[in-house]
């Protein structure tokens, strides 16, 4: 019997080994993701600062980035759970704590479209690959308007990843760094002119980065973050049977679907998507319903 219980704790105690050798390998690897050095030199875009550029980049920036850098530009404290860590959505105006007052037209284009800070560092939870979908005339226009935004004074502190952080980074449990993902010397695509079509629907979805919770094919995906709802599926097969473009607008203006379900605002930013224009919701409704159904 004491053989028996003598090689249950050999066992066990080499189990718990292999799991803190484990668990030490994926907190250096998880602290070497998020420490990596890039060397992007972005492509130049052109900063019309006139009305109407700041106008463009104002809607824009309403659906795509309020969300996390708030209404004002100000910044939030985007990610705060222990035992993972901390995470701000950074002030991008010139004010205290603000990047604005550092940060080049080249350095936002970097952290927009590279996912990359001034530094050289992967910006975490930041949805570059989305955005480096935007054309250069709208990301022009996005960097427009935060120049012309006034000055808000939020020191939101330095990002802190827990231990538990820095294994959930490098297990890819929260997610992939767009830096990791981004082939930053792929061709910049072409953007379709804004209209109500199909092509414009895909440019909008691409942008607004919903194959994150939706999956590539937009058919549903894994929930984006730990304890998040499955995505559900968008395409002719899916959730939207049935809906017209009404529909789907009714829905992102009041969160409220036609078969009466809440969208859960913590998952899905439905107040954001519903300032866009009707015209640009139905062209996402359009892009959507022309996929295959999933």
């Amino acid at each position: 019997m004491r053989k028996i219980l003598k090689w249950i704790g050999i066992v066990i105690g080499g189990l718990i080994g292999l799991l803190i050798i484990a668990a030490a390998a994926l907190f250096i690897t998880g602290g070497s993701r998020l420490n990596k050095n890039y060397d992007i030199e972005p492509k130049a875009v052109a900063i019309v600062n006139d009305e109407a550029a700041v106008e463009r980049g104002e809607y824009l920036y309403s659906f795509t980035c309020s969300g996390c850098h708030g209404e004002g530009l100000g910044g939030t404290a985007f990610f705060d759970q222990s035992p993972i860590g901390y995470i701000p959505a950074s002030n991008l105006t010139s004010g205290q704590g603000g990047v604005g007052s550092t940060y080049s037209d080249s350095d936002y284009v970097r952290a927009i479209r590279h996912g990359v800070n001034s530094s050289g560092k992967p910006l975490a939870i930041m949805p570059a690959q989305g955005f480096w979908h935007y054309s250069d005339e709208d990301l022009g226009a996005i960097i427009a308007y935060i120049r012309s935004s006034a000055a808000v004074d939020s020191d939101l502190g330095e990002k802190n990843l827990q231990p538990m952080g820095r294994i959930l980074f490098a297990t890819g449990a929260l997610g992939e760094l767009a830096a990791d993902i981004i082939d930053h010397d792929a061709p910049h695509p072409e953007a379709p002119e804004p209209g109500v079509t199909a092509d414009y629907g895909e440019y909008l979805v691409n942008t607004a980065d919903c194959r994150a919770c939706h999956g590539q094919a937009l058919s549903g995906g894994p929930g984006a973050e730990p304890g998040s709802p499955p995505g559900p599926n968008l395409t002719a097969g899916g959730e939207l049977v049935g809906w017209t473009a009404a529909d789907f607008i009714h829905t992102m203006r009041t969160g409220v679907t036609p078969a009466g379900y809440e969208l859960d605002t913590q998952y899905m930013p439905w107040q954001a998507y519903g300032r866009m224009t009707d015209d640009d919701l139905t062209a996402v409704f359009m892009y959507l319903q022309s996929l295959p159904a999933g």
